[in-house]
């Protein structure tokens, strides 16, 4: 199977930037792609380069609403699945980060919502997002078990456990990583680490382009359940990644045949619910 991750550049017309990332998605199935996922808030510039106002706030849109009604749309034609990233306004005011699971069929399986909020310079989320409520959701997809982590949730290794447990074959990060905010090599290392222990793929599907305040680095990649790099995309520009994986190796890893069935659950509560 061949996932497609888009990394475009985000302008500040949303009508735009969707539809660019329509035809990306488009042009990804045509190649192949039976996967197709986005960087963080793919289709509109990083509200949380600045502190939160009222009219940032009212950028959100529902799950569904436009952007998740398009890629059901798309994902039916194709008969590809569909992994946007966007924020979600929800019926009571609250807004997350939020990625919408759509099925081959056009039909929206759940939506993951970011469970870890930070704050910092340039990273104003917390004014932004509510804590994510959905958990950490494993979709059962036509192509294979999928979860998603996104971007701050990949620090979290009870997190990507979670998925693990949850019999994810493939984790899809949505990212808005910006050039030099991490040693080189780090965000690679961190998800190579992630699928060795658990067991699956992880596929880094990261912002590019310089906006207000933040230089986006590209560089989306996919690493194997054995933690190699598959595939990497160029720094500082637009691409379109495809990666041909084979999900069954998930099952046949170190993690699955060694690593999980080795775990002291009955012991970890306690260490983990220190403060």
């Amino acid at each position: 199977m061949i996932i497609a991750l888009i990394q475009q550049a985000a302008s500040a017309d949303r009508a735009a930037n969707l539809a660019r990332g329509l035809a990306a998605a488009r042009e990804a199935a045509r190649q192949g792609a039976r996967v197709i996922a986005f960087a963080e808030l793919a289709f509109e510039r990083f509200h949380p380069q600045f502190p939160a106002t009222p009219e940032a706030l009212g950028q959100a849109e529902p799950i569904p609403g436009p952007v998740t009604a398009a890629f059901q749309a798309l994902a039916a034609e194709l008969g590809v699945v569909c992994i946007p990233n966007l924020f979600e306004r929800g019926a009571d005011g609250r807004t997350w980060d939020a990625s919408p699971v759509i099925d081959a069929d056009g039909a929206l399986l759940g939506t993951t919502r970011m469970i870890h909020i930070t704050e910092y310079d340039g990273f104003h989320e917390q004014g932004y997002y509510a804590p994510g409520d959905t958990g950490a959701p494993v979709y059962a997809t036509r192509f294979g078990r999928l979860g998603v982590a996104i971007c701050y949730d990949r620090h979290y290794p009870e997190y990507m456990r979670a998925l693990a447990l949850g019999g994810a074959e493939l984790v899809v990060v949505p990212q808005a990583g910006t050039v030099g905010e991490w040693p080189t090599g780090l965000y690679e290392a961190e998800l190579q680490v992630a699928a060795f222990q658990n067991g699956y793929f992880t596929a880094l599907c990261n912002r590019v382009g310089t906006e207000e305040r933040l230089t986006f680095a590209g560089e989306s990649f996919v690493c194997a359940p054995d933690g190699r790099v598959l595939a990497r995309a160029c720094a500082g520009g637009d691409e379109t990644l495809l990666c041909e994986v084979d999900l069954s190796e998930a099952a046949r890893s170190h993690a699955r045949r060694l690593f999980l069935r080795d775990r002291r659950p009955e012991l970890y509560g306690g260490w983990l619910n220190r403060r």
